[in-house]
């Protein structure tokens, strides 16, 4: 289908998600546009093909530099998702969300401006759709282009044997060094929560900006700062925050996110991998733990099959259930829901075994788990031609980094779990003889019973530090004095949990529609 004809209905369509978005700010009408009108035009018209070009349809609205924007970032974004992008799609996309978030920004009003009316009006789904597909388009090149470095340095002893499409590919790369150069995409999305916090900030720009500091906190742990990561939530759980008009409903900035699913399963995995990662094993347990007792609920009502990319939930989930067995091993301290640790058992009960026998499992479980790491650093494509050249350029195997860095703090615990499985078999003991049973000298053993404490206190979410044992213990005149960990019994926790779990029934409830 040319620019030149398509049907009516998609002129009909661009004039009214640009009158929804920019003038009559109607959201039932732009979230039934957005999330069913448009799908059920692309599998009608456009499944596999791009939809008409903004030139095509910019009539439709006015020739609105904004809009014709956003609609070149909407079907990109289909177009993308329905054929395999090479270096030119790549890079064109690039260029669209530069566009896009120049727009954007140059609309926003400046800080402590007078703001009469907002001029532009986008849902919260469109708002992370945007960002989620931003930073995912990100994190495909800087993998596509360290697969073309390697490709073409793998041939550079033989380059009759390069294939013309890597070596076409590797050309375009080195005359678009600065296409998704991780400053600007981090210049980009600081940027949107900056405005989208300001004072006189439209709904619009302060949804924006609490997505873009769930994207911000992705990136950060796919770069490996997994302190930043964190710190990137910060504006989400901001207890002064403003509430926001979501509809007819007022939301604070955490409600606003959950309201948005797969925003909130971002969130809980990416802020859970960076917790495990900083160790703090109660923070990733509960952050982790939550969003998989809430997913299965989901998925016995049938209620996450409703929300697209649903497709995408389970194997999330079952990565989230992964993270939760290597947590649940090495914080010996409750943090799970007895569903959601049947799961882990009957899940990974296997690769626990075997880590229980000295054998190798973390990495099994980490490898499964884990996101995608990258890294952003730009290789020197002109190496890649060079006989002799390193097959994979220096650096940028993140993936492999992140793993080795983790298995490197499981190698510890290994020696860590072994001393408390023989501490809680007593109240008191002697250093040397607990030495003895851990196999060690007097004095390397006791620089590890520091290392225990050591490694299992952790910052909690409340600025205090915390301890994830389930055993107290301390040394005196060379014995080991040992006791349990205080265990109150806390009856209102069963009582907020079926309160929250009747909550949730009820909001599932009447969001079924019943046509009598």
């Amino acid at each position: 289908m040319t620019d030149e004809v398509f049907p009516d209905s998609v002129k009909d369509f661009v004039f009214d998600l640009h009158d929804a978005s920019r003038r009559s700010f109607i959201a039932s009408e732009e979230q039934a546009l957005y999330s069913g009108t448009f799908r059920e035009m692309t599998a009608k018209y456009f499944p596999n093909v791009a939809w008409p070009s903004p030139a095509a349809i910019s009539s439709e609205c006015g020739g609105d530099e904004l809009f014709l924007a956003l609609y070149n970032e909407l079907t990109l974004r289909h177009l993308q998702s329905v054929k395999r992008p090479n270096v030119n799609d790549r890079i064109e996309g690039w260029h669209a969300y530069r566009e896009l978030f120049d727009l954007l920004l140059k609309e926003a009003p400046e800080d402590g401006a007078e703001v009469k009316s907002a001029n532009l009006y986008l849902i919260p789904e469109w708002c992370f759709d945007i960002l989620h597909e931003f930073l995912y388009q990100f994190q495909g090149f800087c993998q596509f282009r360290t697969t073309t470095y390697c490709a073409a340095a793998k041939t550079a002893d033989e380059p009759e044997k390069r294939s013309a499409n890597v070596s076409d590919a590797l050309e375009l790369l080195g005359q678009n060094r600065d296409a998704w150069a991780v400053e600007t995409v981090l210049f980009y999305l600081h940027r949107l929560v900056a405005v989208g916090t300001q004072k006189n900030a439209s709904a619009t720009y302060r949804y924006l900006a609490y997505f873009s500091s769930v994207t911000l906190s992705r990136l950060e742990c796919l770069l490996g700062d997994y302190k930043a990561s964190i710190d990137a939530l910060d504006v989400i759980y901001d207890s002064k925050a403003e509430l926001i008009a979501v509809g007819e409903d007022m939301k604070t900035p955490e409600e606003l996110v959950h309201g948005v699913f797969p925003a909130r399963l971002s969130l809980a995995y990416h802020s859970g991998v960076s917790y495990l990662m900083l160790r703090r094993y109660k923070d990733s347990g509960a952050m982790l733990g939550s969003i998989c007792l809430f997913m299965q609920r989901g998925f016995k009502t049938g209620q996450l099959r409703k929300i697209p990319g649903s497709e995408q939930f389970n194997k999330l989930f079952d990565r989230m259930i992964a993270l939760l067995a290597i947590i649940s091993h090495i914080c010996p301290a409750p943090i799970l829901d007895d569903s959601i640790a049947s799961i882990v058992h009957d899940k990974h009960a296997n690769n626990l075994s075997k880590i229980e026998a000295g054998e190798e499992g973390y990495e099994d479980l980490f490898v499964f788990a884990c996101p995608k790491f990258v890294n952003p650093a730009v290789p020197d494509y002109s190496q890649a031609l060079k006989p002799g050249c390193e097959s994979t350029p220096y650096g940028q195997d993140a993936y492999k980094l992140q793993v080795k860095q983790f298995m490197n703090e499981m190698e510890t615990h290994a020696t860590l779990r072994k001393m408390r499985s023989y501490m809680t078999l007593y109240t008191s003991i002697g250093v040397e003889k607990l030495a003895s049973f851990n196999d060690m000298k007097v004095e390397q053993f006791e620089s590890w019973l520091t290392c225990l404490k050591h490694k299992m206190n952790q910052l909690e979410n409340n600025n205090k530090v915390g301890t994830a044992m389930d055993i107290h213990y301390y040394v005196a005149d060379n014995i080991v004095h040992v006791d349990e960990a205080e265990k109150v019994r806390r009856f209102e926790n069963f009582f907020m949990k079926q309160i929250q779990n009747n909550d949730d029934v009820l909001r599932q409830l009447e969001a079924i529609k019943i046509e009598l």
